[in-house]
């Protein structure tokens, strides 16, 4: 193994749980009261039509992964479908989106913290940033104790929801169901924008193919499998929640009367009787810390993909020869983490987030179509997306309403960060890299086809 190579330490269990992990979280500890208040009983729905519109990106992903199992996922299939602009404002921005993401996995520990001891509000950005310290070091030592650690936390905390779910059939009411849609057709569309974030770390495993064990068999399998599973988990528990947790909890229960940020733990003692609280309360603290732990280790892989492609400087992806893991770009993104954890208001962030996220899927099943379409050399993929071409463009259009639903500030946010991710390139990517992308091969050749015969080629047809 050469000093710039990277160890294939995660089989296919650890690929599911890294996968899982990332969505894992606030997804489900936090925003099923937010998409109450939005849709009511019917954000059932809403979560179920939210994973639909995520499939054919699930889809387009594990396809493109298999032709170019490489870190960096996201990054590395816009660039080489689009060309280096678009590569550069997809690498930046879902390097920022999703570190955002992991910062508000770990402030929304807060909330269940509070449960669990009796500390001052003023201390839990403290212990969010101490864990952000403990994920961090995690990624630095090494991909397979990272993975490890992920395994086994996800592992845990799936086997406490299914739980949660068997215990909380018994005493969910009927009557909470009822009326089944409070908003109309407009709300459940609303209630699917705002917890599509929910599905945001499908994309993980992509990130660190290089890391994976037979990555054509196993990226696949690893995205579909969580992909099918964290489905069946958000409809099952959040249908649990709407059924055990009066309404008026959900929309008012919270911190100065808002929606309630702990909605599992309002139905706990329900569900599991009297240690209810304390069970839940425990696993939001370590599926958050799961959520926070997958991001800082794709995220920082688009970095290390970038820097391979001169976009960043090279030295931010150097590989420690120690721990063969990039530490340079898991320090640059634990850093940001810190900074989002103790500066920002990160909820509000996260939420400008994610309209950028929901144009980058789209943008990915514009890449699948790119690259059959442009037939390039480098792409044989192993694996080919079902339904193509029907289903990208239904993930396209699909991401078009959601992102619509969002409101004015998500899509000035989702501006913002391409306007940033266009000024970082035109000011240091553009003069260090000379490449195109599969898109402008297919122009060219398309022009190339509709170009008139020159006189020479033109006498020759005469003659003949």
């Amino acid at each position: 193994m050469s000093e710039g190579d990277l160890s294939r330490d995660l089989g296919l269990y650890s690929a599911v749980t890294l996968s899982m992990g990332a969505m894992i979280g606030g997804g489900i500890f936090v925003l099923p009261a937010v998409g109450y208040e939005k849709a009511g009983p019917a954000v059932i729905f809403a979560y179920l039509i939210a994973g639909l519109i995520v499939l054919p990106n699930a889809l387009s992903k594990a396809e493109m992964a298999t032709a170019m199992p490489e870190d960096g996922g996201t990054y590395i299939y816009i660039d080489r479908a689009m060309g280096p602009l678009f590569g550069t404002i997809a690498g930046v921005g879902v390097w920022f989106s999703l570190v955002f993401k992991s910062a508000f996995a770990l402030v929304g520990l807060g909330a269940y913290l509070l449960l669990l001891v009796n500390i001052p509000f003023g201390l839990v950005k403290t212990v969010a940033l101490v864990l952000g310290v403990v994920v961090i070091l995690l990624n630095v030592v090494g991909t397979e104790k990272s993975g490890q650690v992920q395994s086994v936390l996800v592992t845990f905390v799936v086997l406490v929801l299914g739980a949660y779910v068997v215990g909380g059939i018994r005493p969910a009411e009927s009557a909470q169901y009822v009326p089944f849609t409070t908003h109309g057709v407009g709300g459940i569309a609303t209630a699917a924008a705002f917890v599509f974030v929910s599905y945001a770390g499908i994309g993980e495993v992509a990130s660190v193919a290089e890391e994976i064990a037979d990555p054509d068999r196993n990226i696949p399998l690893a995205m579909l499998v969580s992909i099918g599973v964290m489905m069946a988990i958000y409809t099952a528990v959040v249908a649990v929640v709407v059924g055990v947790v009066p309404g008026e909890t959900l929309v008012t229960g919270g911190p100065g009367g808002g929606t309630s940020l702990t909605p599992m733990a309002d139905s706990a003692a329900r569900v599991f009787g009297g240690a209810g609280v304390t069970v839940v309360a425990v696993t939001a603290v370590l599926a958050l810390t799961s959520m926070a732990n997958a991001g800082v280790l794709g995220t920082s892989r688009f970095l290390l993909a970038m820097s391979r492609d001169s976009l960043i400087p090279a030295r931010v992806g150097r590989i420690n020869p120690r721990f063969l893991t990039p530490v340079n770009a898991v320090l640059v993104t634990g850093a940001l983490l810190l900074a989002l954890i103790a500066f920002v208001p990160v909820v509000d962030l996260a939420k400008l987030a994610s309209a950028f996220l929901i144009l980058v899927f789209s943008l990915e099943n514009l890449s699948v179509i790119v690259f059959r379409e442009a037939d390039v050399d480098f792409y044989d993929p192993d694996f080919r997306s079902p339904g193509y071409p029907v289903l990208q463009i239904l993930g396209v259009i699909g991401g078009a309403v959601l992102i619509v639903q969002m409101g004015r500030l998500s899509i000035l946010g989702a501006v913002g960060i391409t306007l940033g991710s266009l000024a970082w390139y035109l000011a240091y990517a553009r003069s260090r890299t000379a490449r195109t992308g599969a898109l402008a091969t297919f122009l060219d050749r398309d022009d190339d086809a509709t170009d008139p015969p020159d006189e020479a080629a033109a006498a020759e047809q005469r003659d003949d």
